[in-house]
């Protein structure tokens, strides 16, 4: 099965679990997901399968929004709620206010420090794995951009917030550093994600909803049915549809002409209405070179 599937993740289980899952669903071994969602986490998670896996290359770079909340007051060893306590239980008595100030250091370009307990690698470990074992964590600070950090509402030492940071930020990080900025400490209370680059939670599917469909008679070609279709794929990618004569070019490795394309960097080019074929590269002028072929 080659496609793009955007689950609802539920909370409770990892991302790598959800993909298990999958496997057992569809019957397709090759599936890789785009971008973690911690086991508290739900939301969107694109989720590409078979040959489609090649593409994971193109949806590095994609902005992602959450919605959750941040409970101030103590923080914890995660970053969130799932972690122990690492401070004391100190009262909430910042206003609204001072709460905002505090948040407007975490817009626009930012350095980070990611969460110790994250799949960031240390001399190919995971900082995870040796957070667990009691072993240092020697992580550094990592550019980040949030275009948006609206905190839509704060009771009882909770507020709640909507936030889009670039490829590679932790909100955990941001909820713990507010609280430190504040004094108080802070941990990550919930986090949904509800879009994902183009995709958004108007795409995602339930395991539940899937597991239903893949129980029916048609099974495997019921969930291909609800893949994404390969033209909405890399939507900022033009595409093209060639003749075969084009498309043995481009299957072999060749170099092809695109004149309507000269100003694209990449292309998405297409065997008919449906089938994905390649993505191809700009050379120079109207000349593009296949980097990835998928049938």
């Amino acid at each position: 099965m080659n496609g793009l599937l955007i689950l609802d993740k539920p909370s409770g289980i990892t991302s790598h679990d959800a993909i298990h899952r999958l496997r057992r669903l569809t019957g397709e071994r090759s599936i890789g997901h785009l971008g973690t969602l911690d086991p508290m986490a739900t939301g969107v998670l694109p989720v590409l399968l078979g040959r489609f896996t090649r593409l994971a290359q193109f949806f590095s770079t994609a902005e992602k929004t959450y919605t959750g909340s941040i409970r101030f007051g103590f923080a914890t060893d995660t970053f969130d709620a799932d972690g122990a306590a690492t401070t004391p239980v100190l009262p909430v008595t910042f206003t609204r206010a001072e709460l905002l100030a505090a948040a407007t250091h975490f817009c626009g370009d930012i350095l980070q420090m990611p969460p110790a307990y994250s799949a960031k690698k240390i001399a190919g470990t995971p900082a995870h794995q040796l957070a667990r074992q009691g072993k240092s964590v020697d992580l550094q600070p990592v550019p980040i951009h949030v275009s948006r950090f609206e905190l839509d509402s704060f009771a009882d030492g909770c507020a709640s917030f909507t936030i889009t940071v670039s490829a590679g930020g932790y909100i955990r990080s941001i909820a713990h550093d507010l609280g430190q900025r504040l004094g108080t400490g802070a941990h990550l209370a919930a986090l949904r994600r509800t879009q994902a680059g183009a995709f958004t939670l108007d795409h995602a599917h339930t395991l539940a909803s899937l597991e239903a469909l893949a129980a029916a008679s048609d099974g495997p070609a019921a969930l291909a049915r609800i893949s994404l279709h390969p033209r909405d794929i890399l939507p900022e990618f033009p595409a093209v549809t060639a003749d075969e004569v084009t498309l043995g070019r481009l299957r072999n490795g060749a170099q092809i002409n695109l004149p309507e394309f000269s100003l694209a960097s990449l292309v998405k080019v297409f065997n008919g209405p449906h089938e994905l074929v390649a993505i191809a590269r700009r050379i120079a002028g109207t000349l593009f070179q296949p980097i990835v072929v998928l049938g």
